[in-house]
């Protein structure tokens, strides 16, 4: 007996995914529990397990098969070795449905023949041309009544006018010319080029935030904050950090800042949210989407229940949940969900940026690099360390009022951050 391996839904949105490899080999020993192959979906790269022990009599779908559909038949199992496998069942084709002859209609009574002298119909009067030689004729002044037409049935068409003094007929305008499909090699042509397929996860990043531009309505806030007291409670901290075990930990300035916000959104949960046709969506917990750069595109793992975790527990997750991030290993709901997200360029020396809502959160920080600036304190010029952060919001959500009340208790927190050890 034959057991189809089907390709598995691995988030509840997934609806195609790319088999990037088998992990065992026609006619291997399967037991339960085993891995068969790694699955690349939009965000990560997922191992699926066997359920049944048998053998993998054989692989229908073969490394490296993008968009393969959830539930398609990826292989087969059997429960002995070399047993016999039933090809899989394609689905059954509607059967095409034979034309309907339409029902004669009745003859009409035949017409009762005029009188001599007919008098003239409206189809004797017509004068049958297309329609480019009626209007050029009548551009030109020419009667088509004198005209005898060459054409089908004796059409009056635009040779017809040409060979009575009617102008010629211009030439359409060529059309300019456009690539085809997947045309880049047309595009491009003359310049020296490679193609490099686009991942799954690109796909959607395209089409999600192209979606969202078009369809959400954003507006954009940008606060100037003060970090260099913040960046000194930072180096205290770290200086108590055991050397080494699971108690050590190393701050960084996106740590401090996904606190920050997880005590903002606490104190403005209307920020939390999303917005829905019917209702507007409060989420109870504080979970911070964090944007992480990986070969393939952009992934967001989420800090669970940040405004309640302590900063050290912050900084060990995020280290943690980066690192499987760029390896391909975190789990969907690792990355899916979050009410909140926050996107940080300052490590690559970006002061400013704004950045795009994903979807359905209502907001995302864009947080840019501390650079020394001229400020004024006290009426006279003094250096500081000053970093940028610009809120994208979901103008459905929140209106401009609230963003600037969050933005204030985040620039709050951050320059007194001994609010954050509280």
């Amino acid at each position: 007996m034959s057991t189809n391996i089907l390709m598995p839904a691995l988030s509840p949105t997934m609806t195609e995914g790319k088999l990037s490899r088998w992990l065992k080999k026609e006619g291997e020993e399967i037991k339960s529990g085993d891995v068969l192959a790694e699955i690349e979906t939009d965000k990560a790269t997922m191992e699926v397990e066997a359920v049944d022990e048998g053998f993998l009599a054989k692989i229908i779908v073969q490394d490296g098969t993008e968009g393969v559909a959830v539930n398609a038949v990826i292989g087969v199992m059997t429960e002995t070795k070399g047993g016999a496998v039933e090809a899989p069942k394609a689905p059954a084709k509607p059967e095409p449905k034979a034309p309907v002859t339409p029902k004669a209609e009745p003859a009409a009574p035949e017409a009762p023949k005029a009188a001599p002298p007919a008098p003239k119909t409206a189809e004797a009067d017509r004068i049958f041309a297309s329609p480019l030689a009626r209007r050029m004729a009548k551009q030109s002044g020419i009667d088509l009544s004198t005209l005898k037409g060459s054409g089908p049935n004796g059409r009056i068409v635009v040779a017809d006018l040409s060979a009575n003094g009617a102008p010629a007929a211009a030439p359409a305008p060529a059309k300019p010319a456009t690539p085809a499909a997947g045309g880049a090699e047309d595009m491009f042509a003359g310049m020296a080029h490679r193609k490099v397929p686009n991942s799954s996860m690109r796909k959607v990043i395209a089409r999600r935030l192209t979606e969202v531009q078009q369809s959400v309505p954003h507006f954009f806030m940008t606060a100037h904050i003060e970090i260099d007291t913040l960046l000194k409670l930072r180096a205290e901290l770290n200086a108590t950090s055991p050397k080494d075990g699971a108690g050590a930990f190393k701050l960084s300035v996106n740590d401090l800042v996904i606190k920050a916000c997880a005590l903002a959104l606490r104190r403005h949960p209307q920020v939390n949210a999303s917005y829905t046709e019917a209702a507007m969506i409060l989420y109870d917990d504080v979970d911070i989407s964090v944007a992480v750069a990986i070969p393939e595109g952009l992934i967001t793992p989420i800090i669970r229940k940040a405004d309640v975790q302590g900063l050290p527990a912050i900084s060990r997750t995020m280290q943690d949940l980066g690192a499987r991030a760029k390896a391909g290993k975190l789990k969907p709901d690792e990355y899916q969900g979050g009410g909140f997200s926050i996107s940080n360029l300052g490590m690559y020396g970006i002061a400013e940026f704004t950045a795009i809502i994903n979807p359905p959160q209502a907001a995302i920080l864009a947080v840019g690099a501390g650079v020394p600036r001229a400020v004024v304190k006290d009426g006279a010029l003094a250096m500081a360390t000053m970093m940028s952060m610009t809120l994208t919001c979901d103008h459905r959500v929140m209106d401009g009022a609230l963003a600037a009340q969050f933005m204030a208790t985040l620039k709050g927190l951050l320059e007194a951050p001994l609010g954050l050890l509280l």
